[in-house]
């Protein structure tokens, strides 16, 4: 592949981070069980994937191999989404991605408890101002939340958990496994994924039907722009860029998120709130720098 241009390079970054900010406006508006529109991310998904690797031979490179190691992903992925897809019922689409957001610490925190590394000063202040946001937003009137709000918010939470957990175990079969071209991992884990979401889907008695056609326009966006189109981007532009531009350039999907749950679905936060949100981006962001760092280090 061609290195792209700095210029390029952050455009295609900055793209597909706008793209992944709709994934949680488009599963709100396909208004169907939350399990459900997750299912049909991966069908979507899976489909637009195939046919890329079908068109562009190098990006199939493995794909027949190391299906039992994308099913273990896959399964951290199943629970990332079914976590996630209910905070956004509960708390809307813009909270539910800031919290999902906070996998950047729990990447670093398995740097610093299973490989031992020092905690620098960016992950301390990250995660100092990340709870802080966090009580600012939630915390100050906790008591007083209704019942499926506060679930709504500990849905997020675990949802950071089971997605920086993904991606652990995503980036480490990846090294392991290096004859896998990435397009045709993201295949077969949107393939696995599609397959425990569905088999989820029916025990939970959910229906596979989809309503009308904006139900079915927004599966398809939630597919195809979010789960194929936008990561693919992204993971092209990144490993061209600085850590910090990248870093900056990734906020845009909670940021936006926000700004589109205010515009399309009324959210409205007070002063202090705003304030919280605020320090909790910035908090992503050093946590971001810091598990940057870590890698780098570690290569």
């Amino acid at each position: 592949m061609t290195a792209p241009s700095p210029v390029k390079a952050a455009l295609l970054v900055t793209g597909g981070a706008i793209m992944i900010s709709f994934a949680a406006i488009f599963a709100r508006l396909a208004d169907v069980e939350p399990t459900t529109s997750g299912f049909y991310r991966m069908a979507f998904g899976a489909v637009g994937l195939l046919v890329l690797l079908a068109i562009f031979k190098p990006m199939r490179a493995g794909f027949a191999q190391g299906w039992a190691a994308s099913f273990l992903i896959a399964a951290l992925f199943a629970a990332d989404i079914w976590f996630w897809h209910r905070s956004i019922l509960y708390i809307g689409p813009g909270l539910s991605t800031l919290l999902a957001n906070f996998q950047v610490f729990i990447l670093t925190a398995v740097g610093i408890l299973w490989l031992r590394e020092r905690v620098g000063w960016r992950f301390a202040s990250g995660l100092g101002l990340a709870i802080t946001g966090l009580w600012l937003l939630f915390g100050r009137d906790w008591a007083n939340l209704p019942p499926d709000y506060r679930l709504g918010v500990i849905f997020g939470l675990l949802t950071a958990l089971a997605y920086g957990l993904y991606i652990l175990t995503l980036r480490g079969f990846q090294i392991r496994q290096s004859g896998i071209a990435a397009e045709a991992r993201l295949a077969q884990v949107t393939i696995c994924c599609g397959l425990i979401l569905g088999a989820i889907n029916i025990l939970e008695g959910n229906s596979f039907a989809i309503p009308d056609g904006q139900s079915l326009a927004a599966l398809i966006g939630l597919g195809l722009l979010c789960q194929v189109l936008g990561w693919l981007l992204i993971t092209r532009g990144m490993p061209f860029l600085p850590a910090a531009i990248v870093g900056l350039l990734l906020l845009l999907q909670p940021a936006l998120s926000i700004v589109w749950d205010f515009l399309i679905f009324a959210l409205r936060l007070d002063p202090l709130q705003l304030i919280g949100a605020a320090l909790a981006l910035v908090g992503i962001y050093l946590g971001f720098r810091s598990a940057a760092r870590q890698r780098m280090a570690g290569e």
